[in-house]
């Protein structure tokens, strides 16, 4: 049942500082280091077709949804939607160890997203309607469940033709391997990250996507086949997205219909011989599951953001290259322009637009080396329904100064002057990129609100959001020749200190920082998939 007594304890207990980090395993058992792919033993693959990336719109174009003509569904379209968004980008080998590099982030590259197709007949795919899981190793469906024509009628009623869902699901243990406790967090950054990389993906080929948030965990543990629970591995579903060749809101209703008696296909891989129990993530697991709801209808909220430059760097450039630095040189830096630019990026429509709630996130941003701007402590309110309790929440000395040259779109301020880089660097576990990059950040979001205005299954969606901005700031990088990485690791209240925040009011979810990399020129980058 929903509890949002036991989700406010867990995000409590789960907190880092400067005395006591978050319960933990303490050291890396290699031996059991869990599986980065899932496969389903025994159920048929369907290879899918690798898109060159010499086809497709410019990031700005997408960005700004210019006007781009929606391609028809079949096999190349739908095997670019996945290409672009959960696919391999490149494998990295260093002294006889290889690991693969995906499109969507994840926390220690430990991926415990998995993603899942639903969709009517299609050529190249099956000639009835399918349930399939997607296999980022191979970049192949494999092929879960058929079921009736009666049955996808009634679940695509209403929506436009050529309309198929994707579902999203997390494998905890995955990332408890070596995170523990605090690892419920990492997952939920990681959806985030998969839902805007789908968003995405599904904009460069002229599509749309609709959340159906009114479903309940239950529902989709039906509909995707996760019924069958493994306690140790467990494979929690988390959202369903209809994806249309065209914007339309479609009234929420029943999917199960049909799914209950299905015969599923291949059996789950094991992806650790040994586990460590971490009782605390199944409990919030638990407490956050959202109930089945009538309606969760899409917000009345305006996405007036727009980016500001123009480009000539093609999206699909941007998403198969995008990789996290590992280190910042201290020396880079960038034109307040391009800041403005990487700031409207976190408010455009695209990644966002489908969230079934107004934004909750907010940046706190601390600044090193933009010319044109003061060093200092700045946020970005990317919701101005919150400006005024934000004001009463955060330090009374504030400034609240407007930079001179900022966009008129922009909801940006200057708080406090000064050198932020040690504050910086110390806030984020002490590690220097967070100090070293043009600018770094935390994520502070609605926190008490929340509960008030939904209830407890918001508080992994608070998770989501932030990894769709994650998303967007990563590919803005790219575009800017620099690049960014996402940080887990920080001191969660020292964080709220910096800003004065005495409640729980706010809280700071995810850390980023921008800047110029230092690359490892020890590693070896390899094609992502063999052919190529």
């Amino acid at each position: 049942m929903p509890d949002w007594k036991k989700t406010k304890q867990y995000h409590q207990y789960s907190k880092h500082d400067h005395y006591r980090s978050a319960p933990g395993p303490g050291y890396m058992d290699w031996e059991n280091q869990p599986d980065p792919f899932r496969r389903y033993n025994g159920a048929e693959i369907i290879k899918l077709k690798k898109i060159p990336l010499d086809e497709g719109p410019l990031f700005y174009e997408v960005l700004k949804q210019k006007e781009i003509s929606a391609l028809p569904l079949n096999f190349s379209t739908l095997s670019q939607l996945f290409f672009d968004s959960l696919a391999i980008s490149a494998w990295k080998s260093f002294q006889g160890s290889r690991w693969a590099l995906r499109v969507n982030p994840s926390s220690g590259n430990l991926h415990p997203t998995e993603g899942y197709l639903i969709c009517g007949p299609l050529e190249g795919i099956n000639s009835s309607p399918s349930v399939s899981h997607y296999d980022p190793k191979t970049h192949g469906l494999e092929i879960r469940t058929t079921f009736s024509n009666q049955t996808w009628k009634t679940m695509s009623e209403g929506f436009p033709e050529n309309t198929f869902f994707i579902g999203l699901s997390s494998i905890y243990w995955r990332e408890a391997w070596k995170y523990g406790l605090r690892a419920f967090r990492y997952c939920h950054h990681d959806m985030g990250h998969a839902i805007a990389a789908i968003n995405i993906a599904s904009s460069v080929l002229g599509w749309r996507t609709q959340m159906m948030d009114h479903l309940c965990g239950e529902d989709l543990e039906i509909i995707l086949g996760l019924h069958k629970k493994n306690e140790e591995e467990m494979e929690v579903p988390y959202c369903l997205m209809a994806v249309t060749p065209q914007e339309r809101n479609t009234k929420n209703k029943d999917f199960v219909a049909g799914f209950s008696d299905l015969k599923w296909l291949g059996d789950p891989n094991i992806l650790s011989h040994d586990h460590m129990d971490w009782h605390g993530i199944t409990e919030v697991s638990q407490a956050t599951q959202k109930p089945h709801t009538e309606d969760f209808p899409n917000p009345d909220f305006k996405w007036e953001t727009q980016p500001n430059l123009e480009d000539s760097f093609p999206i699909r450039k941007a998403i198969h290259q995008r990789r996290s630095a590992v280190a910042m040189d201290g020396k880079t830096r960038i034109s307040s322009e391009t800041f403005y630019q990487f700031m409207a990026t976190t408010i455009c429509p695209i990644p966002f637009q489908r969230f079934s709630w107004e934004p909750q996130i907010h940046l706190g941003l601390f600044v090193h080396r933009v010319d044109g701007l003061s060093e200092g402590l700045y946020f970005l309110v990317r919701n101005k329904n919150h400006l005024s309790d934000l004001k009463t929440k955060l330090k009374k000395d504030f400034a609240w100064a407007k930079p001179n040259d900022c966009p008129k779109n922009l909801d940006l301020f200057l708080l406090q002057e000064g050198d932020f880089r040690g504050i910086a660097t110390s806030v984020s576990c002490g590690q220097e990129i967070a100090g070293k990059g043009c600018f770094s950040l935390g994520m502070i979001s609605a926190f008490e609100n929340v509960s008030l205005n939904y209830g407890p299954w918001m508080y992994p969606r608070l998770y989501w959001e932030c990894g769709a901005i994650g998303q967007m700031l990563y590919l803005q990088a790219e575009v800017s020749g620099i690049r960014s990485t996402g940080i887990g690791c920080f001191f969660d209240d020292s964080v709220h200190q910096v800003f004065g925040i005495e409640d729980r009011s706010y809280q700071s979810l995810y850390h980023f920082t921008v800047g110029g990399p230092v690359e490892d020129t020890r590693l070896t980058t390899l094609p992502a998939y063999e052919e190529d």
